[in-house]
């Protein structure tokens, strides 16, 4: 299966940004560990800070690949285009976010994007992205006699 990690603006400086509320680790540093935990699955990582990229990103690959988990970062709460984007394309879309955006300041409370989702994942840090995955893992078609 091939799955998308697509993250938005500011989260190439995890491990820099407010490690109180982001963690300490790189996001680059984490990588390796989530193809490690799941080696069936063809995990790609694309990252940019600009909304536009992000929606080319999602046209390229909304139609062909198995999954897509997605961190908008800040355009979670204000872009229209990428939420549109997300419902235009028929791969299914997991949201995730770094920290729980409900405990957050009430403008980070609310997602565009959020709706045109299979779901939304928060407040497990770096460890939201593996259980994205895991929704993904279980969409696998699994062959006779193998066991998890």
């Amino acid at each position: 299966m091939q799955i998308l990690l697509l993250n938005g603006p500011n989260l190439n400086l995890l491990g820099h940004r407010e490690p109180g509320i982001y963690g300490s680790r790189s996001f680059d540093d984490y990588l390796p560990e989530l193809r490690e935990a799941f080696p069936h699955l063809t995990l790609e990582y694309f990252q940019s800070n600009h909304e536009g990229a992000l929606i080319d990103k999602l046209h390229e690959v909304g139609f062909t690949y198995h999954g897509v988990v997605l961190n908008a970062g800040g355009f979670t709460h204000t872009s229209v285009a990428l939420a549109d984007a997300v419902a235009a394309i028929n791969t299914p879309v997991v949201e995730v976010h770094l920290s729980n955006l409900h405990a957050r300041e009430e403008f980070r409370q609310k997602s565009l994007i959020g709706r045109n989702c299979v779901g939304s994942i928060a407040g497990f840090k770096l460890e939201s992205y593996k259980l994205a995955l895991h929704y993904f893992d279980g969409l696998r078609p699994k062959r006779v006699g193998f066991k998890v």
